[in-house]
């Protein structure tokens, strides 16, 4: 399980990373080789997006993300073949992470058999209200594999009970109002919230939307167990390529560059 797994990895670092990428971005050959080289670069869990035409709590380096991978030909069926492919060669846990329409149209029985034979374990579907999801919640139960749930700033501490109730593995915490990629303020404010979430919640808590450095990952510790990095990695990936966004990646976890 998901949760087993974060747990694990907390016994030996006091906060994990995840990064996100886009299956199809720039290419699937490079995006191939992103995946492997955050990797490499220490990251300890990793959201594979499957593209969508309007991925609407993303901001404009995602969503332009989003829009060349499917007119490059990023399809479902070969987002699962990627993420089959990529959980055959790595040990860290992988979540499918797209919008509602997704799954839906694909078939929520479908969609989630097809998420576990490609070894993935869960899925974060940012659109879809708990209270109009015990479907999709029914199917990937069924598969034995995590719903992420999601908080927000406004979430108040019942909903939130009740919102940690319907999910397992983890538990996303949005920074902010807003899409991905804008500025976050790292403050009392967020640090009162993320207090309000441990208390409602048992499962491991993941913070994203607007880490951008290694001082933001630091901010995190103590406070959350999982920092969430998206839009600066692909904004990095878009202006220097795939070795830079490693070196990037590796600066947020601390991990040794090569040959070191």
């Amino acid at each position: 399980m998901l949760e087993e797994q974060i747990r694990r990895g907390l016994r030996h670092k006091p906060l994990l990373v995840m990064s996100h990428i886009v299956i199809g971005y720039p290419s699937f050959r490079e995006s191939w080789a992103l995946a492997r080289s955050m990797v490499d670069a220490g990251v300890d869990l990793m959201e594979l997006q499957i593209p969508f035409s309007e991925p609407m709590a993303d901001g404009p380096v995602i969503l332009a993300a989003n829009q060349q991978a499917l007119e490059a030909g990023a399809t479902v069926a070969k987002c699962f073949e990627f993420a089959r492919e990529l959980a055959g060669q790595v040990s860290i846990p992988l979540l499918f992470m797209s919008y509602y329409n997704i799954p839906f149209r694909y078939g929520l029985d479908r969609f989630a058999a097809a998420a576990k034979q490609a070894g993935v374990c869960g899925a974060i579907v940012p659109d879809l209200p708990f209270e109009e999801g015990a479907e999709y919640l029914q199917a990937m139960r069924a598969q034995q594999l995590d719903p992420i749930m999601l908080f927000a700033p406004n979430t108040s501490d019942e909903r939130m009970q009740r919102i940690a109730a319907q999910g397992s593995g983890l538990v996303y915490c949005v920074a902010r109002k807003g899409v991905t990629g804008q500025k976050t303020e790292f403050s009392e404010d967020l640090t009162a919230y993320l207090a309000r979430a441990r208390r409602a919640c048992q499962l491991p808590l993941a913070v994203g939307f607007g880490i951008k450095e290694r001082a933001d990952v630091d901010f995190m510790r103590g406070k959350a167990d999982i920092a969430v990095v998206g839009s600066e990695s692909l904004r990095v990936l878009k202006e220097s390529g795939v070795r830079a966004t490693a070196d990037f990646i590796r600066g947020l976890t601390g991990a040794p560059a090569p040959g070191a």
